[in-house]
């Protein structure tokens, strides 16, 4: 089996990619590296992805490039011939989304049309890609269920990701593309995004700055371990979208369709106040946080949580890591990998 990882040196997809390669399929890496947050980073992810498949002579292939390049995503497709395609290459992050627009047209919207030109081609046996829980927006109904509304989002990012859903169930019912949509839950764990809570109160907190806490803190996520984000996705992957018999066209459910596509929320059921996450951050570094409250920031919503009965249905998986122990992890592989 051979699986193309788009952003494949991010932070899920790196994760991703290694439980591949150890699960013996050979992966296709494909990344710009831009520097929204630090290369440095996804190059150390990509010299270990690259030292684990010269350990065990499984392949994994590189190639640096832009998803709106048109013809280096179709010469992938055309070289390789991947079975299976997961894309996670996108411009990430809400806030930047206010700031600079154009780049999520661009890597969310353009991007994701080859990735589905080249599916359609190609014959790719399985399209799973990412969404996110920002595409609940301006819901307040918890916990947010596929089967919601998602037509009210209150940023550009998340209004892409919802366009990537429409795009994707588009092919599926002309092209008959199997494909799978992941709405992911604020992801966390070793190899994190810089530019994650996570990530900047630890960097913070160590080097005696001020952590900066928006909303007063009235905050709630549900925190999801990157290893419970990999192993429903590998799930996932290996159960294409199949039409829902079910289906009814005089009342749809939004979550399924007469086509092969299918949407899955994969978050951690456990919804915690952002405090409470401080707290655990604190708890794993041994140091009390200065900490200097904000008011909400434009893009942001109060609070999210995952219902999950349609992914454990289908893949028979819950994600179940506790905050403490995930982020306990982060804090080891924080201070491993920059020597604190």
């Amino acid at each position: 089996m051979t699986v193309l990882v788009t952003g494949a040196a991010g932070f899920i997809g790196f994760h991703l990619s290694l439980r591949l390669l150890q699960r013996g399929s050979a992966v296709v890496g494909f990344d710009n590296l831009n520097p929204y947050y630090d290369p440095s980073l996804k190059r150390a992810r990509l010299d270990q992805l690259h030292a684990w498949s010269s350990q065990s002579g499984i392949p994994f292939y590189f190639i640096e490039r832009n998803l709106e390049d048109f013809s280096a995503v179709q010469s992938v497709f055309a070289q390789y011939r991947p079975q299976q395609v997961v894309n996670l290459a996108a411009q990430a992050g809400v806030r930047y989304s206010i700031e600079n627009p154009a780049a999520y047209i661009q890597a969310n919207l353009v991007g994701f049309g080859h990735i589905l030109e080249g599916c359609r081609h190609h014959r790719v046996e399985h399209l799973v890609y990412a969404s996110s829980s920002s595409v609940y927006g301006g819901n307040t109904l918890l916990p947010f269920s596929e089967s919601q509304s998602v037509d009210h989002p209150v940023s550009l990012y998340a209004a892409s990701k919802k366009a990537n859903e429409l795009m994707a169930h588009t092919y599926s019912h002309l092209y008959g593309l199997p494909a799978s949509g992941l709405r992911f839950f604020t992801v966390y764990g070793p190899w994190g995004r810089p530019d994650m809570a996570l990530f900047l109160f630890t960097k913070a907190i160590l080097a005696g700055e001020p952590i900066h806490v928006f909303n007063e803190g009235r905050m709630v996520r549900d925190f999801t371990y990157v290893d419970d984000i990999v192993e429903s996705l590998i799930r996932v992957l290996d159960k294409p979208a199949a039409p829902d018999l079910t289906f009814d066209s005089a009342s749809p459910n939004a979550a399924t369709s007469w086509a092969p596509h299918r949407v899955f929320n994969i978050g951690n059921c456990n919804p915690t106040p952002l405090m409470d996450y401080i707290e655990a951050i604190e708890s794993a570094l041994g140091i009390t946080a200065t900490k200097e409250f904000l008011p909400m920031q434009p893009g942001d919503v109060p609070a999210t949580a995952a219902d999950t009965v349609a992914l454990e249905a289908w893949t028979g998986f819950k994600p179940n890591t506790s905050v403490r122990d995930g982020v306990a992890q982060f804090v080891a592989w924080y201070r491993q990998f920059y020597g604190v």
